[in-house]
């Protein structure tokens, strides 16, 4: 922890982070008993766990991807599409047709 203040003046983004671990630290008698605010800290820091599954996402929407180009549609269309994970509110019409005809 560097100054405890972040880019605009105001406290840093991991600072309640910061304070948690350093609670439980001062009050621990060994290190390994604040494993997990230091965990959390370290994480708010670094965002190594969210890069992590971002990847793991991404590489499971590639292997569908060329799933979906052995069944027959081009890989090209499928990253075309844009989204990595959607939520299904918008259906993206296939056929070219449209509902109001």
């Amino acid at each position: 922890m560097a100054s405890g203040f972040g880019y605009t003046g105001g406290r840093s983004r991991c600072f309640a982070y910061w304070q948690e671990f350093q609670k439980c630290y001062s009050q621990a008698d060994s290190p390994q008993q604040c494993q997990l605010p230091a965990e959390d800290y370290l994480e708010c820091l670094h965002h190594t766990k969210e890069i992590a599954r971002a990847n793991a996402v991404k590489a499971e929407f590639i292997k569908q991807a060329e799933h979906q180009a052995k069944e027959g549609r081009k890989v090209a269309d499928v990253l075309a599409d844009g989204v990595i994970v959607g939520v299904g509110l918008i259906q993206r019409d296939r056929g070219g047709e449209s509902k109001d005809k």
